[in-house]
């Protein structure tokens, strides 16, 4: 209810640079749309296909937005672990630019895809390579080439351990129940993986491939870990936490980018509109945000929209956005 939420914070977020005076109008923003969320009708679909996805209460929500100056705002139920599914791909896309560099984008490209997130079609179109890293079969080649000289407990072992490092907690989890269900029902995925084995451009067994994407599937996660997870695309690759550098600058910027263009499938251009900040989704219901130098952000609403994105996560983020003026295209005027 627009009625529930402070007056627009007098910020204004523009490239490269942030005024932001948040403290208690950003708490009592967020407590407003918090509200909001509780009482919002149309809350979306909670993603059956996986079972246990499908038992999760679609009334959950929960939000955290982790500052550049250290703070953590949170609401609703913020500390409370969901599955991120895809947004794991954020993760992996990290680790293996760390491992292959440029290369990597001799296997999978950089468009928006215009198509479901699974889509078989479009990958025996473009001859096995994925349109980009966040689709379902550009992730598998992520995970193929994370595995590479492993064993799958070891490249399950090295995306847990880079999670926890980057939330700065060592609690963050692989949901096994998850995993073995995403195993069971995964015949799609198994169908694009033995594509892109046929275009060879997987190296490793496919059931190996599947067992470590399903697992960083698994991983769950709760608002303020993965808020705080985040926080190293909002500041240029650095691990606020410790002050290491967890990935350059520069690579920081193009993940940020494809999180843009490519990071709600299908969703991704509304998105952009409504919102205007980069971020991920996953089926679990999950939204990691990121506002360059501002603010890492995660949503959680289980229930999703027709593009398998976040229904109320969604519309939290564009409360978030107008209320804030915390987009890349320029503060809303209105």
């Amino acid at each position: 209810m627009a009625s529930s939420l402070p007056p627009r914070l007098c910020v204004v977020c523009t490239l490269g640079h942030a005024g932001v005076d948040v403290g208690a109008d950003l708490e009592t923003l967020i407590a407003g749309i918090t509200a909001e969320m509780a009482s919002a009708p149309d809350r979306g679909t909670v993603a059956h296909y996986i079972p246990p996805l499908g038992e999760v209460d679609p009334l959950r929500f929960g939000i955290a937005v982790a500052t550049a100056d250290g703070c953590c705002f949170t609401g609703g139920a913020a500390d409370s672990p969901f599955s991120i599914q895809s947004i794991s791909k954020v993760f992996t896309l990290t680790i293996a630019l760390g491992r292959l560099g440029d290369r990597l984008w001799n296997r999978v490209g950089r468009e928006p895809s215009g198509s479901a997130f699974n889509s078989i079609v479009q990958l025996e179109h473009e001859r096995g390579i994925p349109r980009n890293p966040f689709v379902n079969a550009g992730a598998l080649v992520l995970s193929d080439a994370i595995l590479a000289g492993h064993q799958p407990r070891d490249a399950i072992a090295e995306i847990l351990s880079f999670v926890r490092s980057v939330a700065d907690d060592p609690d963050v989890f692989v949901d096994e129940r998850v995993a073995q269900a995403e195993q069971e029902v995964g015949f799609r995925n198994a169908a694009l993986a033995n594509y892109l084995r046929a275009f060879k451009n997987l190296e490793n067994p496919v059931d190996l491939v599947l067992g470590v994407y399903f697992h960083q599937c698994a991983i769950a996660m709760s608002c303020r870990q993965l808020a705080l997870a985040g926080r190293y695309l909002m500041a240029r690759g650095t691990n606020l936490a410790t002050g290491s550098r967890v990935t350059s600058a520069e690579r920081a910027r193009h993940i940020n980018a494809l999180m843009l263009t490519c990071g709600h499938y299908d969703g991704s251009g509304d998105f952009a509109f409504r919102v205007g900040f980069p971020a991920k989704s996953g089926v679990g219901g999950g939204i990691l945000a990121i506002v360059p130098e501002v603010a890492s952000i995660a949503v959680w609403s289980p229930g999703l929209n027709g593009c398998g994105n976040s229904q109320l996560g969604t519309l939290a983020l564009e409360r978030l956005s107008r209320a804030t003026g915390w987009s890349l295209f320029g503060a809303s005027g209105g």
